[in-house]
């Protein structure tokens, strides 16, 4: 559409350049030291934040972090609106001239960008079933904050291939840190051709078989559930989801299971304690999980400013 080619959407961290990344992360870091110094930088900005998927973080971290700069959000839930019985473009022709921006988390990928081709105001996602971008830039501020530096750090990733590992191997890539994943299941929907060349290509992206020898090499060990969250609960996925939990227990982030090396400990949210992560690493002293989550205000409010073009 006409005059929509200039609309700065993130749907994947790859919309972003490395100085782009840099500006969030370092925004952020400022915003959490002076919080009070942004409060207004966003005054009355509305953010129509689109919930397909269930969400606990990033429905609260979003609306947390447009109200600390000043605007407001509008929750939209997808079937209690007329997003669920009319075409996509329409809804968000409309929507998108009564708000600033829009977080949208929806189910697939190309509903996603559907959404952007056709809206007049920033789309940010919120997480689709091939990338997490929001999720990806706290945990690279995590990172830098724990250790000082993300560029050569090593950060093993171990699961399912999913959408947060998809950002990971972006982020990789980008920011030139080591990245080793340990992904005997990958789901199909979480890549593109562009995710499958870096994986082969990227002098920053190795895969591995064993996690204990990746763990051993590693600052960080990242783990998330090995089975989607609109899934969980479905009796029709019941007999996949027992297959992949017993394919995946060998690979559980657990002291055993990492050879006893004690890298930091990561995990987006949420937790399934006695599947993908023992309960012990949940709350031991290296795990950063809660860090990581509360960062999610932070980067996402950095990232509202680079959206709407305020410094």
């Amino acid at each position: 559409m006409a005059g929509l080619s200039s609309v700065k959407h993130v749907l994947r961290l790859r919309d972003l350049e490395l100085e782009d990344v840099l500006f969030v992360l370092e925004t952020a870091s400022r915003m959490k030291g002076t919080p009070d110094a942004f409060a207004d930088k966003a005054a009355r900005r509305c953010l129509l934040l689109l919930l397909q998927k269930t969400s606990t973080r990033t429905a609260l971290s979003f609306q947390a972090a447009i109200h600390g700069v000043g605007g407001f959000a509008v929750v939209l839930n997808w079937q209690d609106s007329n997003f669920s019985i009319s075409p996509l473009e329409y809804e968000i022709r409309y929507a998108s001239l009564d708000c600033d921006l829009v977080v949208a988390r929806l189910r697939t990928h190309a509903d996603l960008e559907g959404l952007a081709e056709h809206s007049s105001s920033p789309v940010i996602n919120g997480c689709d079933d091939r990338y997490h971008p929001s999720q990806v830039l706290a945990d690279l501020l995590t990172i830098q904050e724990t250790i000082g530096a993300i560029s050569g750090t090593t950060v093993c990733y171990v699961g399912v291939r999913n959408n947060v590992a998809s950002g990971l191997i972006e982020a990789a890539h980008l920011l030139q840190f080591r990245l080793l994943l340990v992904t005997p299941v990958k789901n199909p929907a979480a890549t593109d051709a562009g995710l499958d060349q870096l994986v082969e290509t990227s002098a920053w992206v190795e895969e591995r078989e064993s996690l204990a020898s990746a763990a051993a090499e590693a600052d960080f060990v990242y783990t998330d559930t090995w089975v989607d969250m609109e899934e969980y609960a479905d009796p029709a996925f019941e007999n996949v989801r027992s297959q992949r939990i017993e394919r995946m227990k060998p690979f559980q982030v657990s002291p055993e299971n990492l050879g006893f090396a004690a890298p930091w400990i990561m995990h987006p949210m949420p937790i399934h304690p006695g599947f993908e992560i023992s309960a012990d690493l949940i709350e031991s002293s290296k795990s950063l999980i809660y860090a990581q989550s509360a960062n999610r205000r932070y980067t996402q409010q950095a990232l509202i400013l680079w959206c709407l073009g305020i410094s």
